[in-house]
């Protein structure tokens, strides 16, 4: 299985930070943020990456990940010309994936200890669809947010004011290449980007949505706040 790693994006949450670099490349412990990511798809067994980022920051990748071999894996880049969303700079990987292939796919600034291989094996011994991992979390308002019936998601609710439950969709997907087609059917939304959301829920609206859940810490390092927390977790665990 291929994974893509998504690593665009603005990084206005992390400003004056971001002014510099682009929010992947931010120091988390001994490492530049997307260097976890890396990580974490080579020890499920991943070891062709596609690597998706913004012009501006495309040599700064290139020269800290070169092709990924010291890593261990291959690493293949694609240019998202400007912020549109990350359903669009998934649409970037099409070629990368080709026909009739399952992949997973990390937004770059999430941070988690649970291994990838268990939920690669499930995605593979699924017929089709797509699988996203959950998290339980105290202020699920802030993030995508899945509808539960019978064990299965039936929708996700983006950011919405009342939860309908306390977990939230992380930024670990794992799609089939009917994904591609998805893609062509959806249309940007008021600020102008395709959402991910609108993807999945097209899934869940089939069927086709499933879903396992994180055991131990995550977090969606897009904030000062929730950087430090990554920052103290992933320490805590160089530390041993």
């Amino acid at each position: 299985m291929k994974g893509v790693i998504l690593a665009g994006g603005t990084g206005s949450r992390l400003r004056p930070l971001t002014n510099l670099m682009n929010k992947h490349l931010l120091p988390v412990g001994k490492y530049p943020m997307i260097h976890y990511s890396v990580m974490k798809l080579k020890e499920a067994g991943v070891k062709e990456i596609l690597l998706v980022t913004g012009k501006q920051s495309a040599g700064l990748y290139t020269e800290y990940l070169g092709s990924g071999s010291q890593w261990g894996v291959s690493i293949t880049y694609a240019v998202q010309e400007q912020a549109g969303g990350i359903a669009e700079a998934l649409g970037l990987a099409e070629r990368f994936i080709g026909r009739d292939k399952k992949f997973v796919m990390l937004l770059g600034d999430n941070l988690f200890q649970d291994s990838l291989e268990p939920f690669l094996r499930d995605f593979e011994s699924q017929s089709e669809g797509a699988m996203v991992l959950l998290k339980e979390v105290p202020d699920p308002e802030r993030y995508g947010v899945p509808v539960l019936t019978d064990g299965r998601i039936v929708q996700i609710d983006e950011k919405p004011a009342r939860p309908k439950s306390s977990y939230s969709v992380t930024g670990v997907y794992f799609y089939d290449a009917e994904v591609f087609h998805v893609l062509k059917t959806c249309r940007p939304s008021k600020r102008g980007e395709l959402e991910i959301t609108d993807v999945n829920n097209a899934y869940a609206l089939k069927g086709r949505l499933a879903y396992r859940i994180l055991s131990n810490w995550w977090v969606d390092a897009g904030t000062h706040e929730s950087l430090y927390e990554a920052i103290r977790h992933v320490w805590k665990e160089e530390e041993g």
